[in-house]
């Protein structure tokens, strides 16, 4: 892909090097990457007793007594609570992660290009989302991730998720390489966010409060294939413009088929069980990011009706 010496976007938020999360690291309500639903747990906080105020305040006397002054070591300037670890370090500085955010802030802008148009066409307007880059583990207004849950996008303050570590993973252990194949995971979580504009998240994060886990997962797979097919779309844009090099539509397509449920499932059970994919099999992927691709029409990418 020819992204070098092109526009790049200023909605990046660069968190590496300082992460904030709760030890252990994150849950992601879909299990991979993809996007991440905020989920109320109904609880309600009931404060404390009289009799635990009362233990509190004869505690505190008793450390008075003893010379330990707790209002004092409250407020000694730590912020820090219990069971959260906080790192802060430096950025990456080196020429390969310079490089890094040079291609991820450049395949940024071509989608906010892509689908700025698109929408100017059909006369909306389309609001650019915010990416985040991090290191480890991160916070959302989706709770918190680690490296582990994948890219991610949360409709909840409308921002993409990435460790850029990601990438070599989709390397070795998938076997997906490529800057195009690094360019369609951007594009794929991108096009949650026109999901998330368009209404289909919010809808289907209310469909799924009254579905069977086997439906949600029918359903969260039919979301999932509409996004590699706005992928897709972006792909046949950016090939317009003359930037795809030959092989790259081959190394994204590779990409989508190396990250579909059913070769997931074969490769770290040896076995597959259809109920559980949330993401569509590799044939699937494949197949609507290329529907996508060829015919570059947001039409085309109706994953809701009829089979998929």
């Amino acid at each position: 892909m020819e992204w070098k010496g092109r526009r790049q976007s200023d909605n990046i938020e660069d968190r590496r090097g300082s992460s904030v999360g709760p030890t252990g690291g994150g849950r992601n309500p879909f299990g991979r990457s993809g996007i991440q639903i905020p989920m109320g747990s109904g609880r309600r906080g009931g404060g404390l007793s009289i009799g635990t105020i009362i233990f509190l305040v004869v505690i505190y006397f008793v450390l008075k007594m003893m010379g330990i002054d707790m209002l004092q070591m409250l407020d000694d300037g730590s912020t820090q609570q219990p069971g959260y670890e906080q790192t802060v370090g430096e950025r990456p500085t080196s020429p390969a992660a310079d490089e890094m955010t040079a291609f991820v802030r450049t395949v940024l802008a071509e989608t906010e290009d892509t689908w700025n148009g698109i929408f100017k066409a059909e006369g909306e307007t389309y609001e650019e989302p915010t990416l985040v880059l991090f290191s480890g583990q991160v916070s959302s207004a989706c709770g918190f991730a680690s490296s582990a849950t994948g890219p991610f996008y949360c409709p909840g303050d409308r921002k993409v998720y990435l460790d850029t570590a990601f990438f070599q993973q989709l390397s070795d252990q998938f076997g997906a390489s490529g800057d195009f194949a690094e360019a369609y995971v951007i594009a794929h979580e991108i096009g949650h966010h026109v999901q998330n504009l368009t209404g289909v998240l919010p809808k289907f994060n209310q469909m799924r409060q009254s579905m069977s886990e086997v439906e949600a997962n029918q359903m969260s797979v039919r979301v999932e294939l509409q996004a590699d097919c706005f992928a897709g779309i972006w792909g046949k844009y950016t090939e317009q413009k003359g930037l795809l090099e030959a092989g790259d539509l081959e190394e994204a397509l590779n990409a989508a088929h190396q990250i579909g449920d059913d070769t997931l499932q074969k490769r770290s059970q040896g076995y597959v069980v259809p109920d559980s994919f949330n993401h569509g099999t590799s044939a699937q992927r494949a197949k609507w990011f290329k529907r996508g691709f060829e015919s570059g029409e947001f039409a085309a990418c109706d994953t809701f009706s009829g089979a998929i």
